[in-house]
């Protein structure tokens, strides 16, 4: 008699109370960028410059291909990936920085077309986890004195979308670079209702 086995695979924060994750300022980026350049950790670099560029759910980084970012030995000025969560496809732009530091970490790994862009040190995945990432973000903001339950792959998600929304405060240009489908989603994601309204006040004198 065959049984097929059946796993229930639940979300790790069913049922936790969690927080948005704050996005970094421009000091945390360097600060923390400047670490790993000193510490020549070629991988982690790569893989932080290019979570703040792409904007991508962890799901979505971790599953990269070389042949998504780069064409041969050469990143591409921009890339386009399929959203596992929506089924949509979202754009993004590679920074001259950021293709550098991807072409070090291909170069160094010896990557081909075909490999994942962050493979697994462990046997059981071919491919860096979602998990395994959450904790290489939190080493990342712990290094540079920030509070680890404040900050999480989300932030490395919200920092450019928070950054080009207070430099433009345009609200649908976000929504293309999240590739959110609804503007409400973008709204309720960057927080912007609150903190606007708390700037509002801010610089209100009564």
């Amino acid at each position: 008699m065959n049984t097929i086995a059946t796993y229930s695979h639940q979300p790790w924060n069913k049922g936790k109370l969690v927080g948005q994750k704050a996005p970094l300022r421009l000091r945390d980026i360097w600060a923390i960028r400047v670490r790993l350049q000193i510490a020549d950790k070629t991988r982690d670099l790569a893989l932080f410059d290019l979570a703040i560029d792409s904007k991508l759910r962890a799901c979505d980084l971790t599953r990269l291909r070389v042949r998504d970012v780069a064409h041969g030995k050469h990143v591409a000025s921009r890339a386009i990936v399929m959203q596992k969560k929506t089924q949509r496809p979202v754009q993004f732009e590679i920074t001259e920085q950021t293709r550098t530091a991807l072409e070090t970490w291909m170069h160094r790994a010896q990557l081909r077309s075909e490999d994942y862009l962050f493979p697994s040190r462990l046997h059981a995945s071919e491919h860096l986890s979602t998990r395994q990432y959450a904790r290489i973000v939190k080493a990342w903001v712990k290094v540079i004195g920030l509070d680890p339950a404040m900050y999480g792959t989300h932030t490395m998600r919200r920092t450019k979308a928070s950054l080009i929304y207070r430099r433009t405060k345009n609200l649908r240009a976000v929504q293309l670079l999240l590739g959110h489908t609804k503007l409400e989603s973008t709204v309720r994601y960057l927080g912007i209702e609150i903190d606007d309204a708390l700037e509002m006040a801010e610089q209100t004198e009564v």
